[in-house]
């Protein structure tokens, strides 16, 4: 397949040579949350066939942005990671993801696919670092079959697919819930309050975690 580009003697128009092609960021966006299989992009990229997902990752490569290797075990399967310069490209996909929450969205379409565990970089997204200034905790959250973590160090975030090894307090709640919730229609509160989820563990990390991820709100682009 034949790359196209800019020709362009700028940084911008160079970076969008190598991520502008529809589906290349959205593959970043898998890759930032640690190493995954074809499979495992193929599931999270409906929509993406399986010859297009193949060249795109073979570009990566070949630009030196991803590379192949072989999980851990008891895996011992082979996967996709970032290289040190794909890694890089986490804060221009962060930024990305916030201006989308302020600008671009909207109610969800009927056509519209959604995984819990994109909300593994929209912690990320939305982390205040100010109000977790002194905490230390491991929040787990369990939306449906999608388990996934947060540990938050004094102001700095890490999150990560799985279940936590020692969390110190678990979220429980369904996928159309957690919507809600991160779509600004029902709180934490409401939703433990209605039996939509069910929170457990240190009451003070439990009483923190309100203010600890803050959307941005919602605007029209146009008046």
């Amino acid at each position: 397949m034949e790359q196209r580009t800019y020709n362009q003697y700028c940084a911008t128009a160079r970076t969008l040579d190598l991520v502008g092609e529809r589906w290349t960021l959205l593959l970043i966006r898998e890759l930032l949350t640690g190493p995954k299989r074809f499979g495992d992009l193929q599931a999270s990229l409906r929509g993406l066939g399986t010859g297009l997902l193949a060249a795109r990752l073979k570009h990566l490569e070949r630009e030196g942005l991803a590379h192949k290797i072989t999980l851990p075990p008891p895996a011992r399967t082979p996967a996709y990671a970032l290289t040190e310069s794909g890694e890089e490209l986490g804060p221009a996909v962060l930024a990305l993801a916030r201006w989308g929450l302020k600008w671009a969205m909207s109610e969800r379409r009927e056509s519209e696919t959604f995984h819990p565990g994109w909300a593994v970089l929209g912690l990320r997204a939305c982390f205040d670092a100010e109000a977790a200034a002194g905490l230390r905790a491991v929040y787990e959250f369990r939306v449906d079959d999608e388990v996934f973590h947060a540990r938050i160090d004094d102001g700095t975030i890490e999150t990560l697919h799985g279940p936590a090894q020692h969390p110190d307090v678990i979220i429980t709640i369904g996928e159309e819930a957690f919507l809600d919730l991160t779509g600004r229609g029902l709180t934490l509160a409401e939703a433990v309050e209605s039996g939509a989820a069910s929170a457990s563990g240190d009451r003070e990390a439990l009483r923190r975690l309100h203010g600890l991820f803050r959307l941005p709100r919602a605007q029209a682009r146009k008046a």
